[in-house]
């Protein structure tokens, strides 16, 4: 089992930025696939960013691509994700998400733990 935490979440302006961070239960997560997504009211949960095993490869949706960047840190078994040039439609609750696997995913179905979620709110 894994037990993730988001937390860094706020109201920001649009323009702005913010880092969230997902802290695990378990010491290291270099075995693990990390992904984020995000769900706005009314909407589906949609992939947003997530980062390989062993600080592997970075995948981006295009919506954030060259705005968001995801890191991993092993040693605080955490990985970030860095928003900048927000804007009001990344308004949502983002998700941390673990994927005991080798590859990369970008469907949630694809992820066996989850947190809690933190809200992200871009006021225009």
């Amino acid at each position: 089992q894994v037990q993730l935490v988001e937390s860094g979440g706020g109201l920001v302006q649009a323009g702005g930025s913010l880092r969230l961070s997902c802290t695990a239960s378990r010491r290291t997560l270099s075995n693990y696939v990390m992904g984020w997504f995000r769900q706005a009211p009314g909407k589906e949960r949609e992939f947003v960013a997530a980062i390989g095993r062993n600080d592997g490869p970075r995948y981006y949706a295009d919506s954030v691509k060259g705005r968001f960047t995801v890191s991993g840190d092993n040693a605080k078994s955490a990985v970030l994700l860095q928003m900048a040039s927000l804007k009001p439609e990344d308004t949502a609750v983002y998700y941390c998400a673990a994927r005991f696997a080798f590859a990369g995913s970008r469907r949630s179905d694809d992820y066996n733990y989850w947190g809690r979620g933190t809200q992200v709110t871009v006021s225009s």
